[in-house]
């Protein structure tokens, strides 16, 4: 069994508010949790307004899945334009 992290430091330019970046954050991750079945949470940054920190995990008998699941959900984040990412630490353990 393979098991595989992935942190994302995430900047989002149209947040003006708290209200503004949960209402980002909790859609992404919903999306993100439907459409790859990983576990997924806001880590850090959760007083900041424009910045977010999302932790994902993912599970797969195959070390190749797991990092072919995290390389998607980060394609995934990278291309709803929602947020840019602005750093990515992927671990497989």
């Amino acid at each position: 069994m393979y098991t595989g992290t992935a942190t994302l430091e995430l900047y989002i330019a149209e947040s003006n508010s708290l209200k503004d970046k949960r209402r980002v954050i909790k859609s992404l991750k919903d999306r993100i949790r439907q459409k790859f079945n990983v576990s997924i949470a806001e880590i850090d940054y959760q007083d900041r307004w424009r910045r977010a920190s999302l932790g994902i995990a993912a599970v797969s008998n195959c070390k190749g899945q797991v990092d072919k699941i995290l390389d998607s959900v980060v394609d995934y984040i990278d291309g709803e334009g929602m947020a840019e990412i602005l750093s990515c630490e992927k671990i497989i353990y």
